[in-house]
C-alpha cells in the first residue's frame, strides 16, 4: 500500500482494473480546502491518456514492474518476439507496448518492464538512441551543410526520418529513439 505521497514519474499505478504509468505530477494546494494530488497517466494495456486527482494522503495501488533485459528476435502474427538475455526463454509482446517498433533491428538489446505479479511484459523500451544504416534518400549536395534544411531517409527498418541534406545513401546515423529524430552521423 501506498499514498499519494509517494507518486513518482514512470510509476506504474492500477485503476480500475487497467494499467497507468505515470507521466507527469503534481500538487494544488489552496488556502481554504485540503491539498489535492494529480497526475497525467498513460494507459499501459491501453493507449488512452488520463488525467486523476486524488486527495493528499489517498491511498494508491503501485504496481511492483522489473526492468529485464531482452534481445529483439523477429516479428509474426502473435507479435514481436524477444528473448529473455538471462534465462533465453522467448515472450512475444503485442506492438503496442513497444515504445518504438519502427526502428527495432533484428538482434537489438531491449528492456521490458515485466510485471512481477502477473510475469506479463508491461512495456518495451528501446536504448535512447541508436545507430541506423540509411538504406534510401536523395543524393545530397558536397558542402551543402550551412542550413539546417531536412530530407526525408528510409533507414535500414523501413522508417521514415527526417536528416540533413549532406546524409547520403549506405551511412550510418544514429537516431532518438524517443522523439524518432535524427541525431548525428556516424563515422566508421
Amino acid at each position: 500500500m501506498a499514498n499519494t505521497s509517494d507518486i513518482s514519474r514512470g510509476m506504474i499505478l492500477k485503476l480500475d482494473g487497467n494499467l497507468y504509468s505515470v507521466v507527469e505530477f503534481g500538487e494544488n494546494k489552496t488556502a481554504r480546502a485540503a491539498a489535492k494530488v494529480w497526475a497525467k497517466l498513460k494507459g499501459v494495456d491501453n493507449t488512452r491518456t488520463i488525467e486523476k486527482t486524488w486527495n493528499s494522503g489517498d491511498t494508491i495501488f503501485p504496481v511492483r514492474v522489473e526492468k529485464r533485459a531482452f534481445q529483439y528476435l523477429y516479428k509474426d502474427d502473435t507479435g514481436y518476439n524477444f528473448m529473455d538475455n538471462d534465462t533465453f526463454e522467448q515472450i512475444s509482446v503485442a506492438e503496442n507496448l513497444i515504445d518504438a517498433p519502427q526502428f527495432l533491428k533484428e538482434g537489438q538489446e531491449v528492456a521490458i518492464a515485466m510485471n512481477t505479479e502477473t510475469e506479463l511484459p508491461v512495456s518495451v523500451e528501446l536504448p535512447d538512441k541508436i545507430v541506423m544504416l540509411v538504406t534510401y534518400t536523395e543524393p545530397g549536395l558536397k558542402g551543402d551543410t550551412a542550413t539546417r534544411t531536412l530530407k526525408p531517409a528510409t533507414v535500414e527498418t523501413g522508417a521514415t526520418i527526417s536528416v540533413p541534406l549532406f546524409v547520403n545513401e549506405g551511412e550510418l546515423i544514429r537516431v532518438n529513439t524517443k522523439t524518432g529524430e535524427y541525431v548525428e552521423r556516424v563515422k566508421d
